[in-house]
């Protein structure tokens, strides 16, 4: 009996040692993980501080709202944006002039032809007769570059002159 007292006692000595060390072996794993969360909470109270919220769930639905609203206001800056260049292209951009003298029995080159085209040559000519009784004003509507009104040579060089602005 004896040697079987000995033999639980040496059996009970073994389980406590193991359980010994198993408890020590857990008290480290458990000052290591609460090292950690104390970093991990002062670093959440850093991110929180000047959020003017309480938790990361406001905190991330404060920002997606914000994004949300800049996304809008850039959608919106795009579609006035694509406004403004439809309308640039339609801008009576391209100029050109030619003066001459329309009478060349009298005065000087007070005559002019004016043309102003868009980007896809659409737009007007106008010309001006000048003489030493009267002026006249003419205007002429352009599509792409010709009219359908007989165009003099001085109006068609205006033209071309204001189409060849348009490439430089």
């Amino acid at each position: 009996m004896a040697e079987l007292n000995e033999l639980i006692s040496e059996q009970l000595f073994a389980v406590v040692a193991v359980l010994a060390v198993l408890v020590f072996l857990l008290l480290i794993i458990v000052l290591t993980q609460s090292v950690k969360l104390g970093r991990l909470r002062k670093r959440y109270e850093r991110m929180m501080a000047g959020a003017g919220v309480e938790d990361l769930e406001s905190l991330l639905l404060n920002l997606k709202m914000q994004t949300d609203s800049v996304e809008d206001e850039q959608e919106k800056q795009r579609r006035t944006m694509m406004m403004i260049e439809q309308r640039q292209r339609m801008a009576k951009s391209k100029l050109g002039i030619k003066r001459y003298n329309a009478f060349s029995d009298q005065g000087s080159d007070l005559s002019f032809s004016l043309a102003l085209l868009d980007d896809m040559d659409n737009g007007i000519v106008m010309s001006g007769l000048h003489n030493r009784d009267s002026s006249y004003v003419y205007a002429k509507p352009v599509e792409q570059g010709d009219s359908k009104y007989a165009l003099s040579p001085e109006e068609k060089e205006a033209i071309e002159q204001a189409r060849r602005e348009g490439r430089g």
